[in-house]
């Protein structure tokens, strides 16, 4: 399996040549161990013998015509190897199915989570200023990240809606920045066209608005005309269940502020009132200065009243908001312990989770069972960096919004839960995160909790890297230097940290090495893999990186492809990996 052994050549010092040989890679003991156990002690691996590895070995739920299928699969790919019709799987065959990430994934493709509860009980892959290509400052507004993020299966978009300078259509934009705009209308066409390429399950479109009440008007024809039988109207102003993700199927949701309660803040702020509700971010009675979301989020939008202050002239876009955003009238804690009248959702700065989580965590998993909780990035993020969306998670916030453009680790963490679930955009929360216990207790991921479970990870070795980098990528003089970085995010008792040792000048590293990770809280654990390049004189290279749910990890020997920093697969790079629970 894999590649002829061939020769690397590295020059030094521009006077002698180095040479480097590439052998094959060879399958691990513990696949070769594998092989002959299933195999009886054969040279080949049947449809049968294979049945019984997937179900033993690999902990799949599948059956003998599955297998045989798998089988012929295999052998299909494999045709051109041999002369012969084979009946069954050679070592090498096996090998190579094994080391296949679209054949041996560690995770499942298909959507598997309970899709029939009110969709509060669920995690939603939200963006963040969707329609930015870069900066918060100035980049260009356009529909092309939009559609990016829809084609990587995000389930909420969120747009700023602002009047042109002639005051008579609508653009997108960042307001009070140097970003340039894009019309509303050419993102509204691009969501109709790629809201559900990755996903059947419903789509939400936050609207940050700034608008004239006859501008909204617009917009409510706008969206009607475009959408039609797509939009979700509810037939009740306010929803006492909100429907279920399997119910709203191919539905796009709209979610902002009504506008009576954008003109009762404008008029608020006209009279200079600084009372909580409305000063800075409506959701926190003391909004952090220098947050320049604090007074732009959709929460808190000034939306003009032109003239016509107290009238509503936009009855009909009133009509077509499915999920009202709303506001605490006493303060967020008291909103938090006390609920809102109806289901709505209310936003919160990536601060104002942190001190929420610090003082009074509890109020707030209690008031995500009913509501929707959106967390946004702080505004001094310019470089569309992102945060920690663990806290919002641990706490029930069902949209954690991140700069989907921008890249990092922690949109790696953002990923990698989102890969849950077949990657349809909607993960069930936890059951422990909508219980409530006799006296109304709720899960606290502060408490001390004993361990659950606990995750075996073998790297046995790694490829591929020859094939999407050049022989001099990672060093000038010789093949990389190759080493493993493990990471497990999730409750604060539950991070930790490994790395396997350096394999020196080889292009198909072999670590077999195992780490052991104790879980108290596995339904939340991230486990991030990353792979880097051993400088001695500089900063070590990036050789590829994947996230993984834990909860969703698929036991036995598997293929972990690898991504790039933004998150784009790498068209070779893969793992052989073991995962076992105990």
């Amino acid at each position: 399996m894999g590649s002829s052994s061939t020769h690397h050549n590295y020059k030094m010092f521009m006077c002698f040549n180095r040479k480097f040989k590439i052998n094959d890679i060879q399958p691990p003991f513990d696949l070769v161990e594998a092989f002959t156990i299933y195999s009886q002690k054969g040279t080949h691996m049947n449809a049968a013998q294979l049945h019984r590895f997937l179900v033993d070995f690999q902990a799949e739920d599948t059956t003998e015509p599955d297998a045989t299928r798998l089988l012929d699969d295999i052998l299909r790919r494999r045709r051109h190897l041999s002369k012969f019709t084979r009946q069954g799987l050679t070592l090498d065959d096996f090998f190579f199915f094994l080391f296949s990430d679209d054949l041996n994934s560690p995770l499942n493709s298909q959507v598997h989570h309970d899709m029939t509860a009110p969709m509060q009980h669920y995690f939603i892959f939200t963006g963040h200023n969707s329609y930015l290509t870069g900066n918060q400052l100035s980049s260009d507004c356009s529909d092309v990240p939009i559609i990016k993020a829809l084609q990587r299966g995000v389930r909420v978009i969120e747009l700023d809606i602002w009047p042109n300078s002639a005051k008579d259509d609508i653009n997108v934009l960042h307001g009070r920045t140097f970003t340039t705009p894009v019309s509303l209308i050419k993102c509204l066409k691009s969501i109709k066209e790629h809201a559900f390429v990755a996903s059947s399950y419903p789509l939400i479109i936050t609207l940050e608005d700034h608008l004239t009440p006859d501008l909204q008007a617009k917009v409510a024809k706008m969206v009607t005309e475009i959408f039609g039988e797509m939009l979700y109207c509810p037939e009740c102003h306010h929803l006492e269940h909100f429907p279920s993700p399997e119910e709203l199927k191919f539905r796009i949701l709209l979610s902002t502020k009504p506008p009576k309660e954008y003109l009762e803040a404008k008029q608020s702020k006209d009279k200079g009132s600084a009372s909580p509700a409305s000063s800075g971010d409506d959701t926190q009675p003391n909004s952090t200065q220098g947050d320049s979301e604090s007074d732009q989020d959709d929460e808190d939008s000034d939306a003009a009243s032109d003239g016509k202050s107290g009238q509503l002239v936009a009855p009909q876009y009133k009509r077509l908001i499915a999920i009202h955003a709303g506001k605490p009238k006493n303060g967020l804690r008291e909103a938090l312990r006390t609920g809102l009248d109806k289901v709505k959702r209310l936003s919160l700065s990536e601060q104002a989770l942190e001190r929420a989580a610090l003082n009074y965590g509890p109020d707030v998993v209690r008031f995500t069972q009913r509501n929707f909780l959106r967390i946004y990035p702080k505004g001094t993020r310019i470089r569309s960096s992102n945060y920690e969306p663990l806290v919002g998670w641990m706490h029930g916030a069902q949209m954690v919004a991140f700069n989907m453009q921008g890249y990092g680790k922690s949109l790696w963490l953002m990923q990698g839960m989102f890969r849950s679930n077949g990657g349809c955009g909607f993960v069930k929360k936890p059951d422990f995160l909508m219980k409530k216990g006799p006296n109304g207790e709720v899960f606290d991921p502060k408490a001390p909790l004993e361990v659950k479970k606990t995750l075996k990870v073998r790297a046995y070795l790694g490829d591929g890297w020859r094939l999407d980098f050049s022989k001099t990528h990672f060093d000038t003089f010789s093949p990389p230097d190759f080493y493993v970085k493990f990471r497990i995010l999730g409750v604060p008792a539950d991070y930790a940290k490994q790395k396997t040792k350096v394999i020196e000048d080889d292009w198909a590293p072999v670590w077999d090495q195992e780490f052991t990770f104790p879980l108290t809280v596995p339904e939340l654990a991230l486990l991030q893999i990353e792979v880097r390049e051993y400088d001695m004189s500089e900063k070590d290279d990036f050789g590829g990186q994947t996230c993984l749910p834990i909860s969703e990890l698929k036991t036995g020997i598997r293929s972990v492809r690898l991504f790039d920093r933004k998150g784009e697969k790498l068209p070779s790079v893969r793992l052989l990996m073991r995962f076992q629970f105990s």
